[in-house]
Protein backbone atom coordinates (compact mmCIF):
# COMPACT_ATOMS: atom_id res chain seq x y z
CA UNK A 1 0.00 0.00 0.00
CA UNK A 2 3.34 2.29 0.05
CA UNK A 3 2.91 2.25 -3.90
CA UNK A 4 -0.26 3.73 -3.80
CA UNK A 5 -1.09 7.57 -4.70
CA UNK A 6 -4.81 7.94 -3.89
CA UNK A 7 -7.91 6.61 -5.00
CA UNK A 8 -10.93 7.84 -7.05
CA UNK A 9 -14.71 7.05 -7.48
CA UNK A 10 -15.12 5.12 -11.08
CA UNK A 11 -17.98 3.96 -12.70
CA UNK A 12 -17.53 0.82 -14.54
CA UNK A 13 -20.11 0.90 -16.98
CA UNK A 14 -21.15 -2.26 -19.01
CA UNK A 15 -23.23 -1.74 -22.75
CA UNK A 16 -24.86 -5.28 -21.66
CA UNK A 17 -26.36 -6.06 -25.27
CA UNK A 18 -23.03 -6.30 -27.03
CA UNK A 19 -21.59 -8.68 -24.07
CA UNK A 20 -24.44 -10.92 -24.22
CA UNK A 21 -24.01 -11.30 -28.09
CA UNK A 22 -20.02 -11.44 -28.14
CA UNK A 23 -20.21 -13.83 -25.18
CA UNK A 24 -23.17 -15.99 -27.70
CA UNK A 25 -20.93 -15.83 -30.30
CA UNK A 26 -17.85 -17.02 -28.15
CA UNK A 27 -16.03 -13.78 -28.80
CA UNK A 28 -14.63 -11.07 -26.76
CA UNK A 29 -16.77 -8.85 -25.21
CA UNK A 30 -14.23 -5.33 -24.68
CA UNK A 31 -16.36 -3.61 -26.82
CA UNK A 32 -19.04 -3.75 -23.83
CA UNK A 33 -16.55 -2.30 -21.59
CA UNK A 34 -14.66 0.13 -23.95
CA UNK A 35 -17.22 2.10 -25.26
CA UNK A 36 -17.23 6.39 -25.44
CA UNK A 37 -18.33 7.50 -21.40
CA UNK A 38 -18.25 3.78 -20.24
CA UNK A 39 -15.92 4.73 -17.23
CA UNK A 40 -16.21 8.12 -16.12
CA UNK A 41 -13.63 8.65 -13.40
CA UNK A 42 -14.02 11.14 -10.42
CA UNK A 43 -11.38 14.07 -8.61
CA UNK A 44 -8.26 11.81 -7.74
CA UNK A 45 -8.09 11.60 -3.87
CA UNK A 46 -5.40 11.64 -2.03
CA UNK A 47 -4.48 8.63 0.24
CA UNK A 48 -3.83 10.46 3.55
CA UNK A 49 -7.99 10.85 2.99
CA UNK A 50 -8.08 7.57 3.12
CA UNK A 51 -6.12 5.89 5.72
CA UNK A 52 -7.97 2.48 5.93
CA UNK A 53 -9.44 0.97 2.69
CA UNK A 54 -11.36 -1.50 5.17
CA UNK A 55 -14.39 0.54 5.12
CA UNK A 56 -15.21 3.11 2.79
CA UNK A 57 -18.80 3.10 1.54
CA UNK A 58 -19.99 3.58 -2.04
CA UNK A 59 -23.80 4.29 -3.25
CA UNK A 60 -25.08 4.71 -6.29
CA UNK A 61 -28.63 5.98 -7.06
CA UNK A 62 -30.41 5.85 -11.00
CA UNK A 63 -33.11 8.90 -10.39
CA UNK A 64 -33.03 9.16 -7.32
CA UNK A 65 -33.75 5.37 -6.79
CA UNK A 66 -30.92 3.79 -4.41
CA UNK A 67 -29.83 1.21 -6.10
CA UNK A 68 -25.97 0.34 -4.45
CA UNK A 69 -25.08 0.82 -0.68
CA UNK A 70 -22.00 -1.15 -0.17
CA UNK A 71 -18.91 -0.93 1.82
CA UNK A 72 -15.52 -2.23 1.41
CA UNK A 73 -15.67 -4.12 4.46
CA UNK A 74 -18.00 -6.37 2.17
CA UNK A 75 -15.56 -7.24 -0.93
CA UNK A 76 -14.30 -11.08 -0.92
CA UNK A 77 -10.58 -9.68 -1.51
CA UNK A 78 -9.13 -6.58 0.61
CA UNK A 79 -8.05 -3.83 -1.13
CA UNK A 80 -4.56 -4.99 -0.11
CA UNK A 81 -5.21 -8.40 -1.41
CA UNK A 82 -6.64 -7.19 -4.97
CA UNK A 83 -3.49 -4.96 -5.62
CA UNK A 84 -0.84 -7.39 -4.62
CA UNK A 85 -2.53 -10.49 -6.38
CA UNK A 86 -2.51 -8.11 -9.54
CA UNK A 87 1.00 -6.97 -9.35
CA UNK A 88 2.09 -10.16 -9.75
CA UNK A 89 0.86 -10.57 -13.38
CA UNK A 90 0.28 -7.15 -14.54
CA UNK A 91 3.10 -4.27 -13.90
CA UNK A 92 1.01 -1.57 -12.16
CA UNK A 93 2.60 2.15 -13.09
CA UNK A 94 2.02 5.76 -11.86
CA UNK A 95 -1.02 6.48 -12.46
CA UNK A 96 -2.67 3.14 -13.38
CA UNK A 97 -6.12 2.99 -11.86
CA UNK A 98 -7.13 -0.70 -10.34
CA UNK A 99 -11.08 -0.94 -10.04
CA UNK A 100 -11.97 -3.34 -7.62
CA UNK A 101 -15.35 -4.29 -8.79
CA UNK A 102 -19.03 -3.12 -8.13
CA UNK A 103 -21.15 -3.80 -5.33
CA UNK A 104 -24.63 -5.56 -5.42
CA UNK A 105 -27.30 -4.16 -7.07
CA UNK A 106 -25.52 -3.57 -10.33
CA UNK A 107 -28.10 -3.31 -13.24
CA UNK A 108 -29.24 -1.75 -16.77
CA UNK A 109 -29.90 2.34 -16.47
CA UNK A 110 -31.77 4.14 -19.85
CA UNK A 111 -30.71 6.91 -21.65
CA UNK A 112 -32.25 9.88 -20.07
CA UNK A 113 -31.88 8.50 -16.95
CA UNK A 114 -29.50 10.10 -14.03
CA UNK A 115 -27.31 8.58 -11.99
CA UNK A 116 -25.74 9.61 -8.84
CA UNK A 117 -22.90 8.15 -7.06
CA UNK A 118 -20.95 8.76 -3.92
CA UNK A 119 -17.73 7.66 -1.65
CA UNK A 120 -17.72 8.43 1.97
CA UNK A 121 -15.00 7.49 4.48
CA UNK A 122 -16.30 7.76 8.19
CA UNK A 123 -19.48 9.11 7.43
CA UNK A 124 -17.54 12.08 5.55
CA UNK A 125 -18.27 12.57 2.07
CA UNK A 126 -15.44 12.49 0.03
CA UNK A 127 -16.75 12.53 -3.44
CA UNK A 128 -20.27 12.20 -5.82
CA UNK A 129 -21.09 11.99 -9.38
CA UNK A 130 -23.60 13.16 -10.97
CA UNK A 131 -24.25 12.23 -14.68
CA UNK A 132 -27.32 12.14 -17.01
CA UNK A 133 -27.32 8.68 -19.45
CA UNK A 134 -26.37 9.68 -22.91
Amino acid sequence: MNHVAGYALCLDMTAMDFQRKAKKAGQPWSVAKGFDTACPVGPFISKENIKDTSDIRLWLKVDGSTKQDSSTSDMIFTVPHVLSYLSQYFTLERGDLVLTGSPAGAGPVSRGQVIEAGLEVNDKTLDTYKCKVA
